[in-house]
Parts: C-alpha cells; structure tokens; sequence
C-alpha cells in the first residue's frame, strides 16, 4: 500500500448480511412473540400440538444472529 492508496474500510451497515440479519431478526422477534402471546387451541390442532410460531422465530433469531456473528467477524473491506 502507498501514500496515494486509501485504507481499505469495513463495509458497516451495507454489508448484505447486516441487512437480511436485520430483517430476519425483526420476523423472528414478531413471531416469538405471537407465539408466547397468541397461542390459541385451534393453532395448535392445525400444527400436530406444535407451537409453530414459537419454534420458526426462535429459528430465525437464531439465524439473524448467525448473519450478525458473521458480519461481525468477517467484515467485507471496501477498497
């Protein structure tokens, strides 16, 4: 690298990975949520007495915070 060459930066909030942990994570709080609050006889008796909305957001806050770990710890550096 020499003088007249910027340092290569971090891509931060553009990283497509922050984005899609972002929006995944707001789904998957929205459905845990539905899921701890709005769990009715009659949404079980469709699922097999499964929680499903529990269950698919705690999946996909788990996969948001696997995109956010990997966002984190492998930053994409913009020349």
């Amino acid at each position: 690298m020499t003088d007249d060459q910027p340092a290569p930066r971090k891509a931060g909030a553009f990283d497509i990975r922050v984005v899609i942990a972002a929006l995944i994570g707001f789904y998957g709080v929205v459905l845990t949520v539905m899921g701890l609050v709005v769990d009715t006889a009659a949404d079980r008796a469709k699922t097999g007495d499964v929680n499903a909305n529990l269950w698919a957001g705690l999946g996909m806050v788990a996969v948001a915070a696997a995109f956010a770990i990997s966002a984190r710890l492998r930053p994409v550096l913009v020349e």
